[in-house]
Parts: structure tokens; C-alpha cells; sequence
């Protein structure tokens, strides 16, 4: 499991980054901890979430993406397979 720390967040956050996309911190009326804005390159995460669930709702939109590792360097794209790797098994 990936801890819940700032610090991970800071790494999903950049790894969103490279993909092309913005995240964004807003107050919001979705119940979920995070969305992607429809067509654009935007994820909305709800401001008033805990930092467990904003790391756990992050790393479930990076889950349901298509992700072209090769715009990744390679610590990045070590991590994203570290993701991916370990929500596999929950």
C-alpha cells in the first residue's frame, strides 16, 4: 500500500503532471474524493477530503486511464508501476 504522507501526493501529483493533466483542489457537490472534468485534461479533487482519500481517489482515476509510460522518466515510471502494482492486490 502506498503511504498516506504529502509527500506521495506530491509524486501523484506530478505524475499527472507529465500525463498532461491538471489537478486542482475545489470545493465541490461530488461525494467522490476526485473526477475528471469531462473532455479536458483537468481532475477536480474535493478540497475538504483527508490526505488518505485524496491519495486513494488519485491513484483509482490512475488506474482507470490509458497511460502512455514512455512521456514518463524513469523514476516516475517506476513509481507508476509501484501503483499500480500494489492496488492490483487490494
Amino acid at each position: 500500500m502506498i503511504a498516506s504522507t504529502q509527500h506521495n501526493l506530491g509524486k501523484l501529483e506530478d505524475l499527472f503532471s507529465d500525463l498532461g493533466y491538471r489537478v486542482r483542489y475545489e470545493k465541490g457537490s461530488f461525494r467522490t474524493g476526485a473526477c475528471v472534468l469531462q473532455h479536458t485534461k483537468v481532475i477536480m479533487v474535493n478540497k475538504f477530503s483527508n490526505l488518505e482519500v485524496r491519495i486513494q481517489s488519485l491513484i483509482l482515476l490512475l488506474r482507470e486511464m490509458e497511460v502512455d509510460t514512455d512521456m514518463l522518466d524513469d523514476k516516475k515510471r517506476e513509481f507508476f508501476r509501484a501503483v499500480k502494482k500494489v492496488e492490483a492486490l487490494l
